[in-house]
């Protein structure tokens, strides 16, 4: 005869802590907005791309007798550049230019910059020497 034996294992599943402190409300807030934006920038991106190609088209197309109602050659050319850049970027684009001014910023806060007042430079107020 055989014999099966069973072992019955009760285990708590994990859940996931739901917690309803201002921090977590905050970071959760935070990651949503930047998901939110980060989408909102890549589909502000795609529409100046294509509104960028739609104007080069016109301008390449256009009768020079209208020439002064068509956007700049600058003006298309950022449309494009600027466009793609977020379309592709989004979010992370933003984050690494405003890391970049923040490293800046705390830079110029932090003594890096040298100021000198007219009365510390010798013989700047006494004339030319002789």
């Amino acid at each position: 005869m055989t014999k099966i034996y069973e072992a019955a294992v009760l285990t708590q599943a994990s859940l996931p802590s739901a917690a309803w402190d201002l921090t977590s409300f905050l970071q959760n807030a935070k990651s949503q907005i930047q998901l939110w934006g980060g989408l909102l920038l890549m589909l502000l991106g795609a529409v100046g791309l294509v509104w960028g190609g739609v104007l080069l088209i016109k301008k390449l197309m256009a009768n020079p007798q209208s020439a002064g109602q068509q956007q700049g050659w600058g003006t298309i050319a950022l449309l494009i550049l600027v466009g793609g850049a977020l379309g592709t970027g989004g979010w992370s684009l933003i984050s690494t230019v405003g890391s970049g001014s923040q490293e800046t910023i705390t830079d110029l806060g932090g003594g890096t910059v040298i100021v000198q007042t007219v009365d510390q430079v010798p013989g700047f107020l006494s004339g030319p020497s002789k």
